[in-house]
């Protein structure tokens, strides 16, 4: 959460930093603000969007070949102007932009005011350009030496950089839990938390890691750890196109990648499956194959929507693997004491890859002795870097806050890997293995047909756009599905929704059932067709709104509910691939019918850097 963005060189600043804000938005949208040091130093800040902070400094200067940028999800102190980054010093000797939480601020706040400086604003980050300032006055150092000191006293996570009004020809950027990423071109570098707004100027990319200080001139960078050890930058290639990161004709990022979800999956399964369909290759994985066929259980750690693609990893690993899994909350694992054997091995889910509570949990699993695997979608992320191995998945950038394309992705990836563990322990046969990676295949295009129901969705989601509730039923497979949608439909339209086991629906949610209730069911042919039939008769004994997900040509459900969207048929492992499309696109009508802010849903951000 919070978007950082820097640029020092012999370009005009400001174009860079507000661009660069653009794209990073979607990582936080209270306030925003930009820095600029060129003979003097000019700082705005505003409340709301970038379009605001745009509007603000409309008119005024904005000289300077040297600047950083900031948009903000508020953590200390409610989104204002004042609390907005990036923040002066008391002296006005710094200038800070900070993602990430300083657990002791208040402590080191009480020490710096006992000294005579004073806080304009609520936040954390101004704590620590106070304390930045304080060493570089009274210790008179150089201001990397008082960024270094000052980091060795904070407690929490960070990712900041840091300009000095008395050194103008450098920008000093730090990181211990929030991502940093620079970007090298010639006589230029780019700094930003992810690389969406880099792409546009360099290939060239260096990740910081955690205790990194990246002394930044126009046409130098030295790389160093809080303790001033040297290190040699490592210079990556960026596997990221321009036209990933902007909207191509679509109103919305999230309708993008709702559509972009047959190429997602696509691309995560190429060639990783042979063109035979006789096996799964996963390079990443494969110097812990040995760990998974001795597990003695996997455990799946995730937050949100990717919680939501373990608890579908389970089924599959269960289903076709026969190994027991465990699905947990990563805030809740890293806070209880979980029991972790040696011989567990434990995956972590994350479309970032810097959330922070998984990146807690993995620890916590890393320290007991288990193996630990990564999901990911970000290439130099946090969790790959702390895992043993794992896979990436390939969907593409993905803009925005609500989860599409990585969803259906990391399935994609825990079906693969179900499956090759299946094959390898010998719990299916060489013909059936062959027969599923067939069927996973044929989904993208699958996914394609089931998208042409847009329309019909859209009519539907207009029927009930005014909703004040809504319950999802799904059993098995779809359970998974349940919860996922109406999570979509809470957390982009602000309508309360819940997710249900179909059966559970008469141990308490039946009674919220009336003929304003609509009741939305992934019903699709399978094991347990039969009892979701029963369910749906269930709700319309009670006069409830039944929109049912079935399967192409089902006539028995089709006359009993109010409104049926179909897919193609698919076996009932995969059918979450295509049953949560229709889900989707519903919130995302509903959404945009209620005029919320389908890309930038109010208080969340697109990655929870902080807990």
């Amino acid at each position: 959460m919070c978007g950082i963005v820097g640029y020092i060189g012999d370009k005009q600043a400001y174009p860079i930093l507000i661009k660069g804000l653009q794209r990073l938005e979607y990582r936080g949208y209270d306030s925003a603000g930009i820095a600029l040091l060129n003979k003097q130093t000019v700082l705005y800040k505003q409340k709301g969007k970038v379009s605001d902070l745009e509007a603000h400094i409309s008119g005024r200067t904005t000289d300077g070949t040297i600047g950083i940028g900031h948009t903000r999800w508020a953590t200390h102190g409610e989104p204002n102007n004042v609390n907005a980054h990036p923040h002066s010093s008391f002296n006005n000797k710094f200038i800070v932009i900070h993602n990430g939480i300083i657990e002791n601020y208040s402590m080191l706040k009480t020490k710096l005011i006992k000294r005579g400086y004073k806080f304009s604003s609520e936040t954390d980050t101004e704590v620590l350009a106070n304390l930045i300032e304080f060493i570089y006055l009274t210790g008179k150092v150089t201001a990397e030496l008082a960024v270094r000191l000052a980091l060795s006293k904070v407690v929490g996570a960070y990712g900041l950089v840091v300009m000095c009004k008395d050194e103008p020809d450098k920008l000093i950027a730090a990181r211990k839990g929030s991502p940093l990423v620079i970007g090298v071109g010639q006589g230029e570098y780019f700094i930003a938390s992810d690389a969406t707004p880099i792409v546009e100027y360099t290939k060239s990319v260096i990740y910081l890691n955690d205790d990194d200080v990246a002394v930044i001139k126009k046409d130098e960078l030295k790389l160093k750890t809080i303790d001033n050890e040297d290190l040699t930058p490592k210079i990556q290639e960026l596997d990221l196109d321009i036209g990933e990161i902007d909207k191509m004709g679509f109103d919305h990022f999230m309708l993008k990648e709702i559509y972009e979800q047959p190429k997602a999956i696509s691309d995560t399964f190429r060639g990783r499956v042979r063109k035979d369909h006789s096996d799964i290759h996963l390079g990443g994985l494969h110097e812990v194959w040995d760990d998974l066929e001795k597990a003695r259980r996997i455990i799946i750690i995730a937050c949100g929507t990717s919680w939501h693609a373990g608890l579908v990893g389970e089924y599959l690993f269960e289903e076709f693997a026969r190994v027991p899994v465990e699905v947990e909350y990563s805030s809740e694992f890293r806070y209880r004491k979980p029991i972790i054997f040696s011989d567990d091995v434990v995956i972590a889910i994350s479309q970032s890859g810097e959330t922070a509570d998984t990146l807690a949990a993995i620890r916590i699993a890393k320290e007991a002795g288990a193996k630990v695997l990564g999901i990911c979608n970000v290439v130099g992320a946090s969790i790959p870097r702390e895992t043993d191995a794992g896979v990436y998945t390939h969907a593409g950038p993905e803009i925005g806050v609500a989860s599409t394309k990585a969803f259906t992705a990391q399935v994609t990836v825990l079906t693969m890997m179900a499956l090759k563990l299946a094959n390898k322990k010998n719990k299916i046969s060489d013909d059936k293995f062959s027969s599923l990676i067939n069927e996973l295949t044929l989904i993208p295009e699958k996914i394609e047909i089931a998208l042409k129901a847009n329309k019909e969705i859209e009519r539907i989601a207009a029927l009930y756009k005014d909703s004040t509730n809504a319950l999802y039923l799904g059993r098995g497979f779809l359970f998974p599905v349940a919860l996922e949608g109406a999570l979509k439909l809470k957390e982009i339209s602000y309508i309360h929704a819940e997710g249900y086991p179909a059966a559970e629906m008469k141990h308490g949610p039946i009674a919220l059932i009336d003929e304003q209730m609509p009741i939305i069911i992934a019903a699709t042919k399978d094991s347990s067709y039969e009892k979701i039939v029963s369910n749906i008769q269930e709700v319309k004994a009670r006069k409830g709104i039944v929109i049912a997900v079935v399967t192409e040509g089902d006539e028995t459900i089709k006359g009993m509910a109010d409104h049926v969207i179909e897919v193609p048929e698919a076996p009932e492992h995969l059918a979450p691939l295509l049953t949560v499309i229709p889900l989707q696109l519903l919130s995302y009508h509903v959404a945009v019918m209620r005029g919320c802010n389908v890309d930038q849903p109010r208080n969340l951000a697109k990655s929870v850097t902080v807990e």
